[in-house]
């Protein structure tokens, strides 16, 4: 499975082509923090939902710490999805390494 790092996604979504961003966190933890222009997709829904991702782009999935957007990805490519790329260390690397007034959990 592909990865990429708080500092690169920055990066790629300051420029053209910025990925798709799927949060497979509960709500409760998306309303506490998260990227802005991620989409919340709860875990629990991918599997009735994942037809609704719009693959035309690289589609990044994050979660806290990288464990349960792991299990996403290997899931969505189990199902034929490509371009497919977890966010290591999850929303809570990205606020200590990109965004730290974020608030963590």
């Amino acid at each position: 499975m592909k990865e990429i790092t708080p500092q690169i996604l920055k990066e790629r979504m300051d420029g053209v082509g910025a990925p798709v961003l799927i949060d497979v966190r509960e709500p409760w933890e998306y309303e506490i923090c998260h990227i802005a222009g991620s989409h919340s997709l709860p875990m629990r829904q991918i599997p009735q939902r994942y037809s609704e991702i719009d693959t035309a782009r690289d589609v990044v999935v994050i979660c806290h710490h990288g464990v349960r957007s792991a299990q996403v990805a290997s899931f969505l490519a189990q199902q034929g999805m490509e371009n497919i790329v977890n966010l290591a260390g999850g929303i809570d690397a990205w606020a200590k390494e990109v965004d730290e007034s974020m608030p963590v959990y």
